[in-house]
């Protein structure tokens, strides 16, 4: 980037970090970004480490971190508190795993469902809109 440090508009910050104005805006409200003081007539301007904290909020929530749980991340991102940081993966990789469990069940069940339905023809019900009837 050839701006200054601490010298970016909300617009080119937004273009820098790959978001918008109003994501900015909400991260700043859900207090993951601090809002930098306004001068007197003038515009707030932010810098790299900006940049670099909207870049780390999101590649959070690619991982499947909650925003309250990249709160908690950044408030360990001095590096210093490992134990804790892992404890949160630890408990996303939790979710995770049941999620995977969850659709490996829901695969199994419909790869039944379709497969019956394959082999009913002319006027027998269907056993996919059974089973959903049928809870």
């Amino acid at each position: 980037m050839n701006e200054a440090p601490e010298n970016l508009t909300i617009g080119t910050f937004a273009k820098a970090a790959g978001v918008n104005v109003e994501t900015i805006r909400f991260y700043q409200h859900k207090g993951l970004l601090p809002t930098p003081e306004r001068p007197p007539g003038g515009i707030r301007r932010y810098g790299n480490a900006d940049v670099a904290r909207v870049k780390f909020v999101k590649a959070a929530q690619r991982l499947g971190f909650s925003l309250d749980e990249i709160g908690q991340l950044l408030k360990l991102e001095d590096g210093m508190h490992c134990s804790e940081a892992a404890a949160l993966a630890s408990q996303r990789l939790d979710d995770v795993r049941a999620k995977l469990a969850d659709l490996h069940r829901i695969e199994a069940v419909l790869t039944e469902l379709v497969n019956e339905c394959h082999t009913h023809q002319g006027d027998v019900s269907c056993p996919l809109i059974t089973a959903l009837h049928d809870g």
